[in-house]
């Protein structure tokens, strides 16, 4: 029997209801019921010309042939009409002696496990087969007590003895109809079941490609605000030192050409610098489909704070790096937000410490943490986050460190200065 393959409508399977075949579902149906309605009519001409079964006319024969199978060609469409069509005809041609008991059975089958398979209610497709099956066995038994008195029906089977052989025979059509009917419902409830797990299964990979989809896209997205940040830092390091130098080459430039030159390849070197990390950045977020490749794109950390010590240095910072406790390795993504954090204090301390500061970078090894501190002697009791223009700054720092699992302090100390502290928690170190 050939099954259609409808498109699974996305519901809850409490509330889903198996859609109608489509157009070749349709078709199949249809080749199906002429096929066994002409079928049934050879089986009757057949059993008739034995002379065992039947004794209808011939018109009668065709007719009921035709009532039994023709509603086969609408059964998943209106399963509950066609079961009722077939009941009724194969009652009747019980009834009216028609005598064919090889197709007519087998499209009662089909109805009845339709109805099962194809019931859009379920409650009215459970009982609706109830129903014809109890019809068919009060049939069944009323006939078997009916014809039991009557010795020219089946005459070869004495009825004499508790277990007499037309008991053992009615015995035997129970048994059979209780397999056939038995059967019909199974699997008709069989068939529902598993079109229904198909849909639940169609539905969950539908919300997994989506989830897939959403979380790409969430991906790309937090990639694009990483490189956002990325950018700022870049920008605001370089161009704030660029700035320092030319500036410094700018008073020198007439009475200490030496010294101006020196600002001018500090801008130059600054200037490269920044250029190779603007379009690596830039590069990556003209891909929209590149995967997000975290901060391992960049090769700053810890290692680097000496650099960017002499790069403050060299803009007129001055600047000392202190290093506590014993070097041990660290996991790139938080050597980067060490790196960063450093830069972006260093950045706002020249951009807004006022003459004369300077700064120290602690960068301070526990058994279980790491902490960076950047501290300066700034005008830090006026250097509010709206005030220095450092609010964006300030929100990446934090963002940065979250992301890792850290905590950070930013502010004015009450001495005098700002103060960024940042602690990442580190696994702890194995001593022997």
């Amino acid at each position: 029997m050939t099954s259609a393959s409808p498109r699974l409508l996305a519901a809850p399977a409490s509330e889903w209801h198996r859609p109608a075949p489509d157009a070749r579902g349709r078709r199949a149906d249809v080749v199906l019921a002429v096929v066994l309605t002409a079928a049934m009519i050879g089986s009757v001409f057949l059993y008739q010309r034995t002379g065992m079964y039947g004794s209808s006319e011939a018109w009668v024969s065709i007719v009921w042939a035709v009532a039994s199978g023709a509603p086969l060609a609408v059964r998943r469409r209106w399963p509950e009409a066609v079961a009722i069509c077939s009941a009724v005809a194969f009652w009747w041609g019980g009834e009216f002696r028609v005598g064919e008991y090889l197709f007519s059975n087998i499209a009662l089958f089909i109805a009845v496990y339709t109805l099962g398979a194809w019931g859009r209610r379920r409650t009215l497709a459970t009982v609706l087969r109830l129903a014809i099956i109890a019809a068919m066995f009060v049939w069944l038994f009323w006939n078997l007590i009916v014809t039991a008195g009557i010795s020219s029906v089946v005459p070869e089977l004495s009825r004499e003895g508790t277990l007499s052989p037309y008991v053992a025979f009615g015995l035997i059509q129970i048994i059979i109809n209780l397999l056939y009917f038995g059967g019909a419902y199974y699997f008709g409830d069989a068939a529902f079941r598993s079109a229904r797990a198909r849909h639940e299964l169609e539905t969950l990979t539908l919300e997994l490609a989506e989830e897939r989809e959403r979380t790409q896209q969430q991906a790309i997205a937090l990639e694009r605000v990483r490189i956002a940040r990325e950018l700022h830092d870049v920008v605001a390091h370089h161009v704030s030192v660029m700035g320092v130098q030319a500036g410094a080459a700018r008073l020198v430039l007439d009475r200490d050409p030496a010294a101006a030159r020196s600002s001018l390849l500090n801008v130059e070197s600054s200037a490269r610098t920044a250029v190779d990390e603007l379009r690596l950045l830039l590069g990556a977020l003209r891909d929209d489909q590149a995967a997000p490749a975290g901060d391992a794109a960049t090769t700053h950390g810890v290692d680097q704070l000496g650099e960017l010590v002499d790069d403050a240095v060299g803009a007129g910072l001055p600047t000392r790096l202190h290093v506590i406790g014993s070097r041990r390795a660290v996991p790139a993504t938080i050597g980067l937000c060490v790196y960063r954090v450093a830069q972006e204090a260093l950045t706002n301390t020249r951009k807004h410490g006022g003459a004369g500061a300077t700064a120290e970078l602690r960068l301070r090894y526990t058994d279980d943490s790491l902490e960076v501190e950047a501290s300066d002697t700034g005008l830090g009791a006026g250097r509010s986050a709206t005030a220095s223009g450092a609010g964006m700054g300030h929100l990446g720092m934090r963002e940065r460190v979250a992301s890792v699992g850290g905590s950070i302090e930013i502010g004015p100390r009450s001495r005098g200065g700002y103060l960024v502290r940042a602690r990442f928690p580190l696994a702890a170190e194995v001593t022997r």
